[in-house]
């Protein structure tokens, strides 16, 4: 199963192919590396971009810029406004995939008529933290163990103008934290993690999906308030598959309904799809 982000205005897959893809951010295009993409493409618009990430071959990578772009530009998704920027590493602050994420939380907390708690692990820049806010989360807590990527979620909050709305930034190990709001006594009713491959806490925790994801998980459960409305895994790790969630969420969730398949985008000069990461999912329905 494959469930496509297709309801964007301001960004468009324009094309995909020969390991790399081409983007639409308002008005401005970026070409940027994609391993996923091994077909190959004839699309004449490719030297339309007004910027290109080239990869060094010692690794990591660089923009080259043809034509003089600000540092940072704002694009939005329905009520929703975020802060887009080329970063060193290729990214650009949002996975645009993620937005098909982001309206099944939005459509669940909507339908609730109570004060909903959400945790948000690995939080990066907010997007999904800012969703489930607009959508009436009465609290959002928002965890990541980068202060600068912490930072630009704040700026993603007054993009949305929610100032006013409860939504706690903590810079912290993901883990740790959850451990901590078990010993506090502290539930949420609904969890979500996009956990990386590989990556470091802010005191140098070391963290690697296939030998942590599992006990992350088990310890996620053990703060979901008596009544929970989801329980929602993102990953982009290479090899590791959706059956692999379901099998964990199986473990964990006897009741309710769990979801597991791939997220993509529909690329608009042909009718194929880039597949951009895997998702696992648990519902009370």
């Amino acid at each position: 199963m494959i469930k496509l982000a297709t309801n964007w205005k301001d960004y468009e897959l324009l094309d995909s192919g020969n390991g790399e893809k081409l983007e639409r951010w308002k008005d401005i295009i970026l070409r940027r590396p994609d391993p996923q993409a091994v077909w190959e493409t004839n699309y004449k618009g490719w030297d339309k971009a007004d910027a290109i990430y080239h990869r060094n071959k010692s690794g990591g990578g660089h923009w080259e810029f043809k034509k003089k772009l600000p540092e940072f530009w704002s694009i939005n998704y329905k009520n929703l406004t975020f802060k887009v920027s080329p970063t060193g590493f290729k990214h650009t602050g949002i996975f645009p995939e993620q937005a098909v994420n982001w309206d099944w939380m939005m459509e669940k907390i909507e339908k609730e008529n109570r004060e909903i708690r959400i945790l948000n692990l690995f939080g990066y820049t907010g997007c999904a933290s800012m969703a489930c806010s607009i959508a009436g989360a009465k609290e959002v807590v928002h965890v990541d163990a980068s202060k600068g990527i912490i930072n630009w979620a704040k700026e993603n909050m007054d993009l949305c103008n929610l100032n006013n709305n409860t939504i706690r930034f903590i810079i912290d190990d993901a883990l740790k934290f959850v451990q901590r709001e078990k010993r506090r006594g502290r539930t949420y009713h609904g969890i979500l993690m996009d956990p990386p491959s590989y990556g470091r806490g802010p005191n140098n925790e070391m963290w690697k999906l296939e030998n942590q994801i599992n006990d992350l998980i088990k310890s996620c459960v053990e703060i979901l308030d008596e009544k929970p409305i989801f329980f929602l895994v993102n990953s982009y790790t290479t090899g590791f598959s959706s059956t692999v969630l379901s099998n964990i969420l199986k473990q964990h969730f006897k009741e309710g309904k769990i979801e597991a398949g791939e997220i993509g985008i529909p690329v608009k000069n042909n009718n194929l799809i880039l597949p951009c990461g895997i998702y696992g999912k648990w519902t009370n329905d």
